[in-house]
């Protein structure tokens, strides 16, 4: 597999969600490796236009024309040699992305890194591919793609990364975090990354749901009572419990730093749109299971009680139901 460093290739990517994260990255990979692009609901804007970036701190009105494909089969299909990475920056859906992106994966080779939120995402990859290496990360990014094909990103770019399982000794979280770093990217590299993970997911069962919910940003749903922000580390509290009996400890001026994150923006009025907020609005499906549902999985599993996290769950199904009709 090609290195960040090496001098007489460039590591072959391909990228499965080119939404408004995936874009970001695939717009930084772009500088350091050969890059493809899965893209889906924006494949036609994007392949008549390629994308436009505004960025706060990469630079904005940035045209980006990458390579696309419409799916997995034709990215593999049509290049002539193994991708070393796969990076999936979709949505969490259980059960779905292995086998759509598996066309493209090449068994011993392949690096699938996996850019998504939630937690307990990684097992059904590496069901699915025993042999091939298995990246984890957290990522903090505030950016939105409205319309299609064009990316609005704030202030903050994060990648911590780490292998899975954490007892693996493969060099590819190592390499990888080299790679974005090379690229113009701000990674960090983790021995554990479930502890980073947990740390994520007591911010986004939190606000994701909750914005979504009230159709507020989260300085406006701070706002917008006495008493919300105390419900929102309430909320919380209640995912680093269960973080707690996985053996990942948090104290609470560590749920309150995270808490502090949306607080700080309450005097400018500068709120953030969480993922789930804009799902809703674009009528698209929320990561209901990976985010919140799977918390109280884990929960259940350990005799943990967290009764707020169970009624936001029940309550954003409903709402992902409403928004996005299932199947009678």
């Amino acid at each position: 597999m090609s290195s960040p460093d090496s001098s007489t290739s460039k590591p072959r990517v391909l990228l499965f969600g080119a939404g408004s994260i995936g874009t970001v990255y695939l717009y930084l990979l772009s500088k350091v490796a050969t890059v493809t692009a899965v893209c889906r609901s924006n494949y036609d804007v994007v392949k008549e236009k390629g994308f436009i970036i505004n960025s706060a701190i990469f630079g904005d009105d940035i045209h980006f024309q990458p390579a696309v494909v419409r799916n997995c089969t034709e990215a593999a299909t049509s290049s002539s040699e193994p991708f070393d990475y796969i990076v999936v920056c979709s949505k969490v859906f259980p059960n779905t992305i292995p086998d759509i992106i598996k066309p493209a994966v090449t068994p011993n080779h392949t690096t699938i890194v996996l850019i998504q939120n939630g937690i307990g995402i990684e097992d059904e990859y590496v069901e699915a591919f025993p042999t091939n290496p298995i990246i984890s990360t957290v990522v903090y990014m505030p950016v939105a793609q409205r319309p299609a094909g064009v990316i609005t990103h704030g202030d903050i770019e994060l990648l911590e990364v780490g292998n899975y399982p954490s007892t693996s000794n493969s060099p590819q979280a190592a390499n990888f975090t080299k790679l974005i770093e090379s690229a113009g990217g701000t990674a960090k590299l983790y021995d554990d990354i479930q502890f980073k993970r947990w740390f994520k997911v007591i911010l986004n069962v939190a606000w994701n749901p909750v914005c979504a919910l009230s159709l507020s940003t989260d300085v406006d749903f701070m706002l917008s009572s006495p008493n919300a922000t105390d419900f929102v580390l309430d909320v919380m509290l209640e995912v680093a419990d269960v973080a707690a009996a996985y053996g990942h400890q948090f104290s609470k001026e560590d749920v309150q730093f995270q808490l502090d994150r949306a607080k700080v923006r309450i005097q400018s009025k500068k709120g953030i749109e969480p993922s789930m907020l804009q799902d809703v609005k674009e009528g698209r499906k929320m990561e209901v299971e990976a985010i919140v549902g799977n918390v109280l999985k884990k929960a259940k599993a350990k005799g943990v009680r967290c009764d707020r996290v169970a009624t936001i769950y029940f309550l954003a199904n409903a709402l992902d139901a409403h928004v996005n009709p299932r199947d009678s």
